[in-house]
């Protein structure tokens, strides 16, 4: 099989669009739900909902791409956000809370077909260039990181309430990547494909290369989440301005998506599991950063790293998980690997909010460090089963 640049520059192009969406609503939605929440406890509740939309559909939406194909899947996705913003803005106008998050549930859809780019990606690539069209395509969420949080700035004050108009930006960046979508050329289904079958789930996820593959990625997520979700209320608390905000943001998604063009040649030349580690060690950077100080400087550095940290979990993480499958059985375990990353993520945006407002910026990033050394001791079991000769994967 030959690798189709063509189509990994055009998911790489649909990924950004993705985060522009993505990066957008979480520059925003904390500070939306602050204002609009009467506990404020409860103001990272939108970011919640909209990881508990993406969690709920990740199985349905792996299993019908698995019959229908990617390229239908991804354009339903970018039709479902439009309906979300558009429900989000009229949430705002109503001042409604409970109408915002549930708005914000549906342009989770968006964000849970739109990860299986990354698959799609290594369906239209050699297998030797596989974990290098997977970073590839992460590195597109860049563009994201930049003209998402400075879209929700700019559409802030459009309209006489705040963030209305930000939400009709993001859904007319949404009708373009449905525009880039009809473009893209992934393979359609195999009968084998589509009929499903192989080993039951069961089995596949018992597999030690599964399991710390979901690991790396779900508990990575989930740091990275709960810190990324409670950034722009942390500011707040410390007397930083939105726009400050909107920087810090733009510049965690920088680091989030950067790395992708060189994560691959990483991964190919040291292995997924040095990766990860490596990814473990600069969120515990990240940690460091922020527990010495909270001015903007300490936030953009804290952000950035847990950013790249991120981006090394989970490209390493999506890189073992496609040797734990064969084809008959990718849709059920994409989508089992999904759903635990997305529950995992719903955990923390839901700790987010009451964390933060309760035991504080600081004590927050201290949670994280525990939840690396689950990461770390994973690693080296796989790492152990290897030497032993087990723990090997489906195929290379």
């Amino acid at each position: 099989m030959q690798t189709s640049r063509r189509d990994i520059f055009l998911l790489a192009c649909c990924q950004g669009l993705l985060l522009i969406n993505a990066a957008g609503l979480i520059s925003m939605s904390a500070l939306i739900g602050y204002s609009l929440a009467e506990n404020k406890a409860l103001a990272t509740l939108g970011a919640t909902t909209y990881v508990l939309g993406s969690a709920v559909s990740t199985m349905p939406a792996s299993l019908w791409m698995g019959r229908v194909g990617r390229r239908r899947g991804f354009m339903a996705g970018a039709a479902i956000n439009i309906l979300g913003c558009t429900l989000a803005a009229f949430a705002l106008w109503l001042h409604s809370f409970a109408l915002f998050c549930v708005a914000t549930a549906i342009i989770g859809i968006y964000n849970a077909i739109g990860l299986q780019y990354r698959f799609a990606a290594a369906e239209v690539a050699a297998p030797e260039f596989r974990a290098k069209a997977i970073s590839l395509v992460l590195a597109g969420g860049i563009v994201g990181g930049f003209i998402g949080p400075a879209s929700t700035q700019v559409g802030r004050d459009l309209f006489a309430t705040p963030f209305l108009g930000s939400f009709l930006i993001l859904a007319a960046f949404a009708l373009v990547a449905i525009a880039v979508q009809s473009l893209v050329r992934v393979p359609l289904p195999t009968p084998e494909e589509r009929a499903g079958g192989g080993r039951p789930l069961r089995a596949i996820v018992r597999q030690p290369v599964f399991i710390v593959a979901v690991l790396a990625a779900a508990l990575g997520y989930g740091i990275m989440n709960l810190l990324m979700v409670a950034t722009p209320l942390a500011m707040n608390f410390c007397s930083h301005p939105y726009a400050a905000a909107a920087l810090v943001i733009q510049w965690h998604v920088v680091g989030m998506y950067a790395p992708g063009f060189v994560t691959g040649s990483l991964i190919k030349r040291f292995g997924a599991l040095k990766v990860i580690l490596a990814g473990v060690a600069l969120v515990a950077g990240c940690v460091a950063v922020a527990l010495n100080g909270n001015t903007v400087g300490h936030f953009v550095a804290a952000l950035v790293l847990v950013g790249i940290g991120w981006n090394f979990m989970y490209t390493g993480g999506t890189t073992l998980l496609i040797s734990s499958y064969r084809p008959s059985e990718k849709a059920k375990t994409q989508g089992a690997n999904d759903f635990i990353v997305f529950a995992t993520m719903l955990i923390s945006s839901l700790s987010s909010g009451a964390l933060v407002s309760l035991a504080g910026w600081e004590r927050m990033n201290a949670v994280a460090l525990p939840v690396l050394a689950v990461v770390v001791l994973a690693v080296g079991w796989l790492t152990w089963l290897r030497a032993q000769g087990r723990g090997g994967a489906v195929h290379p």
